[in-house]
């Protein structure tokens, strides 16, 4: 089956190949999808060409090869149950794939898979199938003429097997999958009645190598299939199953891509894989999940409770658990980090070059989980315990919201846990406790920005972007949409989105915000230009309104910048860059951009860090921006290729899309970064940069916010007449004010402390009054049930107390009205048997003045909203203690 042996030596193979057949290889894209809302990850390697399947991206080539980072554990492509209980399913996985965007099609495809397979790699054609969609005659036509396969082994199957779709919506189209016969041996179904070993028959011994599909569909909303522009063709191949082949073993776990990381596993488990079947599965999940959790931090996801971040939290955990089971008792994963580099690293530089932060990442979700993870994992004990008593077989709802809200246990890992009894979880009874938790918005799904009417399949005519070195520019309209329907042409006070085939308006991207200014027609009617935004990165879209006469497709246009909106927007940009490399050199090489706001009024970075960064730091970080800025380095742009742009030292900041080509900006000799945005040409155009705030975001995540240039100016002066008015008010300086606010605050303090025990001796002197109410119930018993005014909770409580010292056999009952609520509070009296409850007594009482509460047998507090009600709940409290005989 040929010498290679390697998944680096087989990704390498499998890229020439079609690089000899006039492929582009194109770079892998993040598992995070780039400006498509409908998918969580990338889960296939046509992902981020969807674009140019459905006519509204035009790419440089039209042939590309790649092999692609893919994650499936969502959506319609799950596998998260499969994996480690067999061999060859993962979360995490790498893609082979060649693309013909409108040029080659089925025949090519085919004979270029069968040439790849049988005479590159060796693999024997006399195991070898191939499938066709139902209705597909043409594909079942060309294998036999090309491959020679017999008719038997070229087989039909329908929608379920050979219909390939991205998700609910988008491009689809027949496929033809190529599968091995890997023989007997490979069975995982040996000896289960009724099973017959074939094609498409859930069978390990024929398994998939490699799908062909031939795209001519794009899918709407509503589930109907629309002909797309050109007809094109997507191929994946697994690279992991692919390698298993080529090595000769049956278990993808088996090869250098997991193998690696399994025996590092070992040396910290101190045990082996191979020895027991259930500890086997633990290796395969641990493997599994940390080349998954690696490559997920390395594109910046982190962990959370929604979205995407959620479900890197869940991969954790269960990962996590796992480690529970080879007996680990302290975080481990995060050990896994360079191990996973190591395999990963040549091919995918982020997972190398993020390890460190990687590794600090996952220690601190372990460290958080594992403060929990036995306290969980004892309840559900528990409960599995009273199930087995039982014959139960579903883990109550209840149980299973308490696991998750606690104790941090996501349903699934719940439901794996599960799985060995033979039990399910009451899925009803969960959803039900988790409603009110639904309103948390699912924010990765939500990012993506769209027009209020533009769709981002129309096809709209491409925008030449022309900002960097103006803020004028003549042009002609090429689109017009009033709403959600384009328009010839749009009238005075309509609003409206256009397009122009140049623009200098800069679109909403990496943070910056979009261009806002005048287009004006060789009439000397104007449109007013709210904001710039990209439905795809080809296409420029100016949002805003007709304020005098109107505007038509074809017009001839004047697009003019408001040169003030950019001009402090690129300040505020170029001080992000600044503050990232100032950032990673106070606080470590881990610090990496996780988002940024930058508008013409503010900055706001976030970026990765665990804890928040003191106040010392800050002032440090600060001053060390400022000093960059008066050093007043050369900002310089440049365009090159991206992998040697990488090599450069250039930062990728997150969220943003790469192409082949990339612009490099550089300031002074401390910052390069990857930026399509727009910058100033001095760093000491900046003037000044002031950071107001630093917070956290997210588990893992910090954001500082800061100003610069006027506005910051503005900022200062404005704290000078704040400090102005303090010292005037204090009448100080400015050097003594703040001892002046600490003699008033510790004044204060200790006028606080001599109001309380004056309160409290009232309250002593009160005792004498309160017992002389004291009154006595048909049984005997003496109690006090008495209004008191002017107390806080703490004397309120103190009162209560004395008074029950004072009346051994007694019960107390005292309402304190204020303004907006009541405070209740009862005690019981040491001699006093069960019949006088505070607490029960307390929570049937609470409610006449509009409240809640509850406590001991021997004391209880309560309070209510409805201190108009005192008197009722006085009459109420009387009844309940008089009757109890």
């Amino acid at each position: 089956m040929g010498v290679m042996t390697s998944g680096q030596e087989i990704r390498d193979s499998f890229l020439d190949f079609f690089k000899d057949k006039t492929h582009t290889v194109v770079q892998s894209s993040s598992l995070v999808p780039q400006q498509d809302p409908t998918l969580l990850f990338t889960n296939a390697g046509m992902v981020q060409f969807k674009n140019i399947f459905l006519g509204v991206e035009q790419a440089s080539y039209k042939r590309a090869a790649s092999a692609q980072k893919c994650l499936r554990i969502s959506g319609k492509h799950n596998d998260l149950e499969s994996v480690g209980r067999d061999t060859y399913h993962h979360t995490f996985f790498e893609m082979l794939g060649n693309w013909s965007f409108g040029d080659y099609y089925k025949e090519e495809a085919i004979a270029w898979a069968w040439e790849l397979l049988t005479k590159e790699w060796g693999l024997p054609k006399d195991k070898l199938y191939a499938t066709v969609f139902r209705n597909d005659d043409e594909a079942e036509g060309l294998w036999p003429r090309i491959s020679g396969l017999p008719a038997e082994r070229v087989q039909r199957f329908d929608e379920k097997d050979n219909f390939w779709e991205m998700g609910d919506t988008g491009p689809c189209g027949p496929c033809s999958e190529i599968h091995l016969d890997r023989g007997p041996e490979a069975c995982d179904h040996k000896g289960e009645p009724g099973h017959v070993c074939a094609v498409n028959a859930d069978c390990a011994r024929y398994i998939e190598l490699w799908n062909l599909v031939f795209i001519q569909y794009n899918r709407d909303a509503g589930g109907e299939l629309h002909e797309l522009p050109a007809k094109h063709v997507d191929t994946g191949m697994g690279l992991e199953r692919i390698t298993a082949v080529m090595r000769g073993v049956f278990s993808n776990y088996d090869v250098d891509l997991f193998r690696n990381i399994i025996t590092a596993t070992e040396e910290l488990a101190g045990k082996a894989y191979g020895e027991d079947a259930e500890a086997d599965v633990s290796f395969r999940v641990i493997a599994d999940h940390a080349r998954a959790v690696s490559c997920l931090i390395a594109d910046g996801v982190l962990p959370s409770n929604d979205g995407r971040g959620y479900v890197l939290r869940r991969l954790l955990r269960r990962a996590a658990r796992h480690g529970r089971l080879l007996g680990f008792e302290e975080p481990f994963l995060h050990r896994l980090a360079e191990p996973v580099a190591g395999v990963l690293g040549d091919a995918y530089g982020e997972v190398r070059v993020e390890a460190e932060r990687i590794g600090a990442t996952i220690k601190a979700e372990e460290a958080r989980f594992a403060d929990t993870l036995d306290k969980g994992l004892v309840l559900l004990e528990d409960s599995l315990a009273e199930l087995r008593n039982a014959n139960g077989r579903s883990l109550p709802g209840d149980v299973a919201f308490r696991l998750y809200d606690t104790y941090g246990f996501p349903v699934d890992l719940t439901e794996d846990i599960l799985r060995g009894e033979g039990i399910a979880v009451d899925h009803e009874g969960f959803e039900r406790l988790m409603e009110e938790q639904r309103t948390r918005g699912r924010a990765a799904r939500d990012t993506a920005v769209q027009g209020d009417g533009l769709n981002v399949t129309d096809a709209l005519p491409h925008s030449r972007f022309l900002g960097y070195d103006r803020l004028s520019h003549e042009s002609r309209v090429t689109a017009l949409y009033r709403g959600d329907a384009p328009v010839e042409e749009a009238q005075e006070g309509d609003a409206v989105e256009l397009v122009a085939a140049e623009t200098p308006f800069y679109a909403e991207s990496g943070g910056q915000v979009g261009d806002r200014g005048i287009i004006r027609t060789a009439r000397g009617d104007t449109v007013e230009v709210l904001d710039t935004w990209h439905p795809t990165p080809e296409v420029s879209v100016h949002r805003g309104k007709v304020v005098s006469g109107r505007v038509a497709a074809g017009d001839e246009v004047e697009l003019a910048v408001d040169g003030e909106h950019r001009g402090r927007a690129m300040l505020n940009h170029s001080a992000t860059h600044i503050l990232h490399a100032v950032l990673r050199e106070r606080l470590g090489a881990g610090v990496r951009q996780a988002g940024s706001l930058v508008a013409p009024d503010r900055l706001r970075f976030d970026f990765t860090h665990d804890g928040p960064v003191d106040a010392e730091a800050l002032e440090r970080i600060e001053r060390e921006v400022n000093q960059r800025v008066r050093e007043n380095g050369g900002v310089s742009t440049e365009e090159m290729d991206y992998d040697e742009a990488i090599e450069a030292g250039a930062m990728a900041f997150f969220g943003d899309k790469y192409g082949d080509r990339v612009r490099v900006v550089r300031i002074g000799d401390f910052s390069t970064e990857l930026c399509g945005g727009t910058h100033i040409h001095q760093a000491g155009d900046i003037g000044l940069f002031r950071l107001s705030a630093e917070g956290g975001v997210s588990a893992g995540v910090r954001r500082i916010e800061a100003f610069t240039g006027a506005t910051a100016c503005d900022v200062m002066r404005a704290y000078d007449a704040v400090l102005a008015e303090v010292t005037g008010l204090l009448r100080s300086t400015n050097e003594d004010a703040v001892d002046k606010v600490r003699r008033l605050l510790d004044r204060q303090k200790e006028l606080e402390r001599q109001v309380a025990e004056l309160k409290s001796q009232l309250g002593q002197n009160r005792l004498p009054e309160l017992l002389g109410k004291a009154q006595k119930n048909a049984a005997g018993a003496s109690f006090i049930v008495e209004r008191v005014e002017g107390l806080d909770s703490r004397q309120l409580r103190e009162t209560v107390d004395q008074l029950r010292q004072q009346l051994p056999g007694g019960f107390v009952f005292l309402a304190c009205p204020g303004e907006k609520n009541v405070m209740l509070a009862a005690g019981a009296g040491s001699d006093l048997d069960g019949r006088y409850h505070a607490g029960n007594i307390i929570k049937q009482v609470a409610p006449a003045v509009g409240g809640g509460g509850g406590g001991r047998a021997d004391f209880a507090q309560a309070g209510g909203k409805q201190p108009q009600k005192t008197d009722d709940a006085l009459r109420l409290a009387r009844e309940i203690v008089s009757k109890i005989s």
